[in-house]
């Protein structure tokens, strides 16, 4: 066995072997792969081995699409087969919610090249007779569909990266993974020590106990989860074609043809979480004790749904595990403040997204970055809150949640409240309505009287209106208040903080006592982050950023480390709020002796408001007269007792972020992971606009930015008022120029300031015109819009800046 090699992938389930090949297809041979037992031990061998492009990610949803098409490739680089049948597959909408879903989920699809169709209850029958469509107003139906040999898929991946330089070695157990002090690694198993650069956990079921061998908690749990093989049936056997997959949201169940009969498994409510306190060793190709009592619900909806079902026999019951984590999404990329140690693994569905989480953490490990954003399968989307508690009822929230309809505005309750702020109490006696970001509650809204404490989730305007256009009325005609928790917040200090930040961030550093906004690009270009940076004075620097990144931008900041820069994450130690409206000046010049009326726009200064040492900052994402005031969370509560008592001789009211949300697209504001993500880049989304492109400083991706200010960007971010009635633009709907998909939808939603549905778009540059018409598709319908080129509030800024 080698004892030295470049990177050790740990696990040989199709998501090892995936990486493997992907990292020999990118040029990297000196790769190792380390199984235990055999390849496809883990849940690979007992897979369903279905798969499908539909994901209410849209990006996740193209890597499924790469990872089906990648299929016919392996077949041909390596002549063996992956036992491929392409049936194409219908989800069926036995309700007006589930069919909007599948409306939007169409309409994203038209942009991303993806061949699917909303079809009619007869159309289904047709597509798929087996089904009882009583009941059902229609469906999405995805040629792609259809299902795969887990093993032979699995080792064809294998034997394309062995033909291209890989070594795998099986029944060889990982004892020990320990790091040396240059930041390599050695691999320790029963056959010798392996000495790599790189480790990847693609542990599946066991990437926990190999996660803990290095130091690193990854939140997963496996999930008990069973299917039903039938014996044969007439209806399929006497096709002339294989029958195609269909999807049952409201059974909870998919159901495939398998040889002469059917295969059909559930995600039963009645779930159970497996190994709760650890994976043993030595468990493999065993399956767990039938337990059909677990599906006995499931198994009698199927009946009514599949009428064949009920007289066909059962062959086999597979019930086995797999992992999740806690939104379903798989955990990939390097983890924080570890260098050299990556995951792949809570892949869930690995014959649907095996191929793209391998092409992305290959990319990541060769090129440094990704094609596209990641975020959602970004092992550092959960920060190092979060704990084995948290995360098995979020789990079985999700496995229970698998075929549920996914709202734009919906919020789910399991492992909820669990990190508060000190107004948690405050809000929640004032009819808070609340969301999460990163584990942290977060005010949605206020409700009052006797308005529901909850949202109805839907995608359509929600039972929130009313309450969102108060809070906005307020803002803009008072002084409205809200907490600035959900910024991610940073100190970078040392003599060499300002030489360091003028490197990172593409835009200009302050002077002390002013504060800027810039991007942060990766090296290609691409928005890696958008920043406030705040000058404390010449060596004292504070940013703030997106709450949810956190962990995100402090692994940046620790592979860009330097001598004399110390980064520091204190967005837990600092808190505070934003006052915003014609009134805020009023309200903090009344609450403090110090001069703070004197602030210029963009201005920081330091202020006891009360009793409490502040930061005051003159900015707001509002678009609004506004300040951020920030301070030890341990005087939250005085500072929130001032401004709020002061507050009431002005109309102040508290407003959460469905109003911040409206707020900010009456100034055409972009928001982080909406407008500005991974997937952009300076010049599309206007954000080249705060980039300092006089500064002496080779900048993180200036090569890129200045080749794209050469070129003009292909694309542009404009905003359109959209002829909407009862539904709104929340992301990624196509927009459509004479007759044309051109473009697609970043976000989007309704200005209660302005009484207009607004959509932002990237759509081609030599499109965006004054007073271009177009349509947008919301939820089936192509509805007019009309792009707008100023501001529905405060145009000139005179208000904001004044």
């Amino acid at each position: 066995m080698k004892t030295s090699t470049r990177v050790v992938v740990i696990g040989g389930g199709v998501v090892g072997c995936s990486v493997l090949y992907h990292l020999t297809k990118l040029g990297w041979s000196d790769v190792m792969l380390l199984e235990r037992s055999e390849l496809t031990s883990g849940s690979t061998w007992h897979a369903a081995g279905g798969f499908h492009t539909l994901n209410g990610d849209t990006n996740m949803a193209a890597l499924q699409g790469y990872t089906i098409r990648l299929y016919k490739e392996l077949e041909e680089i390596t002549g063996m087969s992956c036992g491929l049948h392409h049936v194409g597959g219908v989800t069926l909408a036995d309700n007006r919610d589930r069919f909007d879903m599948l409306l939007a989920e169409r309409a994203k699809h038209r942009y991303m090249g993806l061949d699917t169709h909303i079809v009619t209850p007869e159309e289904i029958a047709q597509i798929a007779p087996v089904t009882n469509v009583d009941g059902i107003i229609g469906g999405l139906y995805d040629p792609l569909d259809g299902h795969l040999d887990p093993s032979g898929t699995t080792h064809a991946y294998a034997r394309a990266a062995r033909m291209g330089g890989a070594t795998i070695e099986t029944h060889c157990m990982v004892r020990e993974t320990k790091q040396r002090a240059d930041g390599t690694w050695d691999v320790v198993t029963d056959k010798g020590t392996i000495h790599t650069e790189h480790v990847v956990n693609a542990g599946g079921l066991w990437a926990r106990e190999v996660g803990a061998m290095a130091g690193v908690y990854l939140p997963l749990h496996p999930m008990e989860h069973q299917y039903i093989v039938t014996d044969e049936i007439p209806e399929i056997y006497n096709r002339d074609s294989e029958h195609p997959h269909v999807m049952d949201p409201a059974g909870e169940s998919y159901l495939r043809q398998e040889g002469r009969g059917l295969c059909i498994g559930f995600y039963e409510q009645p779930c159970k979480p497996w190994a709760v306190d650890g994976t043993p060793w030595d468990f493999g190709h065993e399956l767990l004790p039938d337990n059909l009592d677990k599906i006995e619900a499931s198994i009698e909806f199927a009946y009514r749904r599949f009428p064949v079902l009920e007289q066909a026999g059962v062959k086999s019951v597979i019930h086995g595990p797999f992992t999740f984590a806690p939104d379903g999404n798989p955990l990939v990329g390097p983890i924080p403040g570890l260098r050299g140690y990556w995951s792949a693994c809570g892949v869930m569905a690995g014959f649907s997204q095996g191929g793209g989480v391998g092409l992305m953490l290959a990319q990541w490990m060769v090129e440094g970055e990704c094609e596209r954003d990641v975020t959602a399968m970004d092992v550092a989307r959960f920060g190092d809150w979060i704990t084995p508690g948290y995360t098995r009822p979020k789990v079985i929230e999700n496995y229970q949640k698998r075929f549920s309809v996914s709202y734009p505005n919906e919020e789910l309750p399991a492992a909820r409240p669990f990190r508060q702020t000190p107004m948690y109490d405050v809000f929640d006696t004032m009819g808070a309505v609340w969301g999460a970001q990163y584990g942290l509650e977060v005010v949605n809204y206020f409700a009052q009287g006797d308005e529901p404490r909850f949202e109805t989730p839907s995608f359509r305007r929600s039972n929130a209106w009313e309450a969102t256009a108060r809070e906005v009325k307020a803002v803009r005609e008072a002084v409205g208040i809200n907490e600035v928790h959900n910024f991610g917040k940073y100190l970078v200090t040392g003599p060499k903080a300002r030489d360091w930040l003028d490197r990172i961030m593409a835009g200009r550093i302050p002077k002390a006592g002013r504060l800027s906004l810039t991007p942060m690009l990766s090296p290609k270009g691409r928005l890696w982050g958008d920043f406030t940076v705040s000058c404390l004075n010449d060596e004292t620097f504070q940013l703030t950023a997106s709450y949810g990144a956190q962990a995100v931008h402090m692994r940046w900041f620790g592979l860009n480390e330097t001598a004399g820069v110390k980064v520091e994450n204190i967005s837990d130690r600092l808190n505070g709020f934003q006052i915003a409206g014609p009134k805020a000046r009023e309200v903090l010049t009344a609450c403090t002796r110090d001069q703070v009326a004197d602030m210029k726009f963009m201005d920081i200064r330091h202020a006891t408001v009360g009793k409490v040492e502040c930061l005051v900052q003159r900015v707001s994402y509002t678009g609004d007269l506004g300040y951020e005031i920030f301070c030890d969370p341990m005087a939250q509560r005085a500072l929130w007792d001032v401004l709020w008592s002061e507050g009431q001789k002005h109309g102040m009211k508290p407003f959460g972020m469905r109003a911040m949300m409206s707020l900010r697209l009456d100034r055409f504001f972009g928001s982080w992971l909406n407008e500005f993500s991974p997937d952009y880049t300076p010049g599309e989304t206007g954000m080249d606009r705060f980039i300092s492109f006089a500064k002496n400083a080779d900048f993180v991706g200036r090569a890129a930015a200045e080749t794209e200010r050469a070129k003009g960007a292909a694309r542009k971010l404009v905003a359109f008022e959209v002829a909407a009635t009862d539904a709104d633009v929340n992301g990624y709907e196509p927009v459509w120029i004479d007759g044309e998909v051109c473009g697609f939808c970043t976000s989007g939603g309704y200005s209660h300031h302005a009484g207009k549905s607004i959509a932002l778009a990237l759509i081609p540059t030599e499109r965006a015109q004054a007073g271009l018409r177009a349509e947008i598709e919301i939820l089936g319908h192509r509805l007019g819009a009309t792009m707008l080129t100023e501001a529905l509030f405060d145009a000139e800024g005179a208000r904001m800046r004044g």
